[in-house]
């Protein structure tokens, strides 16, 4: 089998290993007009879609009792690092469910550290 013309993507050193339920700080460069500048968004990843060079993941929080919820890209050079917060215990890859949940039901159990 020719494996020529597949391309290994290299892995960003500056994202820590995640998944679906972590809790999340996320720095990402934002471009206002000729300035730019770093912005800290942190909560629970949703979903993690891992597409080689597309791959890209899902960050859910809740500002002003509103949800808001950012998709970054893991190969992205506006993303400067992800630093996990705290690991979540979940059984599903997707965690769409939180859409529909607010308050005390929403929380995540934190995963044993060994």
């Amino acid at each position: 089998m020719d494996v020529s013309h597949l391309v290994e993507i290299p892995v960003n050193p500056a994202v820590e290993q995640f998944g679906p339920g972590d809790t999340v700080k996320v720095s990402a460069k934002v471009v206002e007009g000729e300035r730019e500048r770093t912005q800290v968004f942190e909560g629970v990843v949703i979903r993690r879609n891992n597409g080689g060079g597309g791959a890209n993941f899902t960050v859910r929080r809740i500002a002003s009792g509103v949800g808001v919820e950012r998709t970054f890209n893991l190969q992205s050079p506006r993303l400067e690092k992800v630093q996990v917060v705290r690991s979540g215990k979940v059984r599903s890859s997707r965690l769409y469910y939180l859409r529909g949940l607010t308050g005390k039901a929403a929380r995540i159990k934190e995963k044993a550290r060994v």
